[in-house]
């Protein structure tokens, strides 16, 4: 297994494109990947490609990318036009993540986030919609190396895709090799019976992991049992990124967007952000041994 972690755990904003200044401090602190998010790389010019992938490379760091599609950028909206437009986005998405040598995208690509209920939902169609847009969105992402990871939303973000069980059967009748269940420990403890029993339910089709306390703290700083959920992903093989999504502060669109209303990290410095990832970057690695 790899280890990751995102870039908004030192961020407030999502459309952050200083994505370049975090590959040495995370391949310094010991990680071998680094999540960004999708949002401005269609947007990024051959020099900003460049730069990124230079430095990811001379640090030997390899690049995932994550996104929460906003509605415009839905492949199961019921406006036919908008998944038409979302096609073209996630084409351009693409073409950038294929030079930046990312091969993976999770989120809940198959809709958009956060779920606006007051408008009313509808989990059975919406659900058709979702399959038929990424049995189009997958042949495409595989074009260009991709695999595109479900993210396992709790209830109050999504109504999709709740749970792990809900997670396999959406990617095959998806029928896309390249399309992969992902689960996320956050979600989890909401949803899931037992959180090992939805890691040995996505088995083969886990293709991506996110790792965070239920309060959203760095892994070993809550109740979250990682001894078992380590175990359980070396019982299925499981052979891609655990990547750390952490949010720890307030402010900014990251923190109205993750419902961060109080400091979770003690008034932490930047340094003391780092010595904590590093801290807990080594627990985990500890459990699997």
């Amino acid at each position: 297994m790899k280890y990751g972690i995102y870039y908004a755990y030192w961020e407030q904003q999502w459309d952050s494109e200083g994505f370049l200044k975090y590959v040495n401090k995370v391949a310094n602190l010991g990680f071998d990947v680094l999540e960004i998010n999708g949002t401005p790389l269609p947007e990024y010019s051959q020099s900003d490609i460049k730069g990124l992938k230079t430095c990811a490379n001379a640090a030997g760091i390899e690049i995932t990318t994550g996104y929460g599609p906003i509605y415009e950028h839905d492949m199961g909206a019921v406006d036919q036009s908008i998944r038409k437009s979302a096609l073209e986005w996630y084409k351009r998405l693409f073409h950038v993540m294929e030079q930046l040598d990312s091969r993976l995208l999770g989120g809940a690509i198959y809709s958009h986030w956060p779920i606006d209920y007051s408008k009313g939902v509808n989990k059975e169609e919406d659900w058709k919609r979702s399959v038929a847009g990424m049995q189009i969105l997958g042949p495409v992402a595989k074009e260009h190396g991709i695999t595109l990871g479900m993210e396992i939303l709790n209830r109050f973000e999504n109504h999709i895709l709740n749970t792990a069980d809900e997670g396999v059967r959406f990617v095959k009748e998806v029928g896309q090799d390249n399309v992969k269940v992902m689960l996320d420990t956050f979600h989890m403890n909401i949803e899931e019976d037992s959180l090992q029993k939805a890691i040995h339910t996505a088995g083969q089709y886990l293709g991506h992991f996110h790792v965070g306390e239920c309060n959203r703290k760095l892994p070993g700083n809550g109740r979250i049992p990682w001894k078992e959920i380590m175990e359980a992903l070396r019982e299925v093989n499981y052979q891609g990124c655990v990547t750390m999504e952490p949010f720890v502060r307030m402010g900014g669109r990251v923190g109205e967007d993750i419902k961060v209303w109080r400091d979770l990290s003690n008034n932490a410095t930047e340094s003391e952000l780092d010595e904590a990832a590093g801290k807990s970057l080594l627990y985990l690695k500890g459990l699997i041994k």
